[in-house]
């Protein structure tokens, strides 16, 4: 990103608020996106004349309709071997083209096949910060059945940019695999215009460094995972928010609220699940979650740890620190795999209805820690009810001990430890059960 643009994000920064939107040169913006999606146009149709990767075949930008298709309208191959760089690019350009009054009226079809990828920015580039644009679905046949293979040339690219753009974002029925070893699947930097993002029956393999990477100080925020499987390896998070490569000010990503997982399969190599140096308020419903390996190397910031929840920093925004997870069953294959780790000095955590016994039989399981919290006089107040725990919980306390109950278990059962082994500064029990 040059100065200039900078400068102009942090004012914009500085005016923005948690729920307000600038929008700025909406005109000028406006045609500048329109002759910027001709100028990609034009580009792609001397690409192929050239013998490089393009479409012969596909139309121009906003002449298509609502509904398209990246292979129909866009001449994409999705033979695993043709570079169908072009063809997205052409495909997210039409859906620009057709914004009208700042709101997106399209919906990308990716037919079944496996498509090669190797542009960054190819399948989302929302640069246009000063034109906001709210709705645009790009729509799947399915997990496996419509595949995305991402390989750049370069490990710091991302597959998918959001540069205060979007709102409204719907991807569904898709896997998308990193086939660089350390790219990244999505970006998103927001002052008050990215959020509202939704994925639906999708899937990540392969090894990443993020799988969604949020950025910049307000919003940002309301995204939501259905049925998806969470596979490959992440060399920091599959979704790691306060990114603070851009933001002039990073304790204002503490805007970043409200991310719900529902019915999810978790089934990754090694790395973190969810990483929040900033925001939070994050839910968790349904599903198994496990991490099937170990880390390749130690990691300076992780070690060779595993870790699903990742909370690193202690003093947040209010209303910021709040997580449930509920009705999830965890599967701790090895010592290095935590179910959370949390440096909150407040706020609220809840587990209700969780298992993590699937291997409460291995001889590791007595020695685990994989539930570890830093506690104080303000919490943060962690409960859990009717769960299967395994192992013993570590209860830090980095400033002062907490004065009253800050971690209560209700109707608990602990499948290798006591409750007295269970016990640590500011712990209650109530109606549990000890290992038999």
């Amino acid at each position: 990103m040059n100065d200039g643009a900078d400068q102009a994000t942090s004012g914009r920064e500085r005016r923005s608020t948690r729920r307000a939107v600038v929008f700025g040169s909406v005109a000028a913006a406006g045609a500048a996106s329109l002759a910027a999606c001709t100028s990609s146009a034009h580009d792609t149709a001397r690409d192929t004349a050239a013998g490089r990767p393009g479409t012969s075949d596909a139309k121009e930008p906003g002449t298509a309709g609502g509904v398209v298709s990246v292979v129909a309208d866009f001449g994409a191959k999705g033979d695993g071997r043709t570079d169908d760089s072009a063809a997205f690019a052409r495909a997210y350009a039409h859906a620009r083209a057709r914004v009208a009054d700042h709101t997106g009226r399209t919906v990308i079809d990716v037919p079944p096949g496996r498509y090669l990828v190797t542009g960054p920015g190819a399948l989302l580039n929302g640069d246009t910060p000063g034109d906001p644009a709210n709705g645009l679905r790009l729509r799947g046949a399915g997990k496996r059945i419509t595949e995305i293979v991402f390989r750049p040339s370069g490990a710091d690219a991302y597959l998918c940019s959001n540069n205060d753009t979007w709102a409204n974002l719907s991807f569904e029925g898709m896997t998308f695999t990193s086939a660089t070893p350390g790219a990244s699947f999505f970006y998103s930097y927001s002052t008050g215009n990215a959020q509202d993002y939704r994925f639906s029956d999708c899937e990540w393999l392969g090894e990443w460094t993020y799988g969604l990477a949020l950025d910049g100080s307000d919003t940002n925020s309301e995204m939501r995972w259905e049925a998806c499987r969470v596979g490959g390896s992440y060399r920091k998070a599959f979704l790691y928010c306060g990114l603070s490569q851009r933001s002039k000010d990073p304790a204002a990503q503490d805007q970043f609220l409200n991310y719900w997982f529902t019915d999810m399969k978790v089934e990754y190599a090694w790395g973190n699940f969810l990483e929040f140096p900033y925001g939070g308020s994050v839910t968790c419903r349904g599903g198994s979650y496990i991490v099937t390996g170990t880390r390749p190397h130690s990691d300076p910031e992780y070690g060779t740890t595993s870790t699903f929840f990742r909370f690193p920093r202690a003093t947040h925004a209010a209303s910021v620190q709040r997580f449930h997870a509920e009705d999830i069953r965890f599967e701790l294959r090895n010592p290095d795999v935590l179910v959370i780790d949390s440096h909150w000095s407040g706020g609220t955590i809840r587990f209700n209805d969780c298992d993590d016994t699937a291997l409460a039989f291995k001889p590791f399981s007595t020695a685990l820690t994989a539930h570890r919290y830093d506690v104080g006089p303000r919490g943060p107040l962690v409960r859990y009810d009717s769960c299967q725990l395994t192992g013993t919980h570590t209860y830090r306390t980095p400033q002062s001990a907490p004065g009253r109950t800050v971690a209560r278990y209700d109707m608990c059962h602990f499948a290798t430890a006591s409750q007295s082994a269970m016990a640590g500064p500011g712990t209650a029990f109530t109606d549990c059960l000890d290992h038999a």
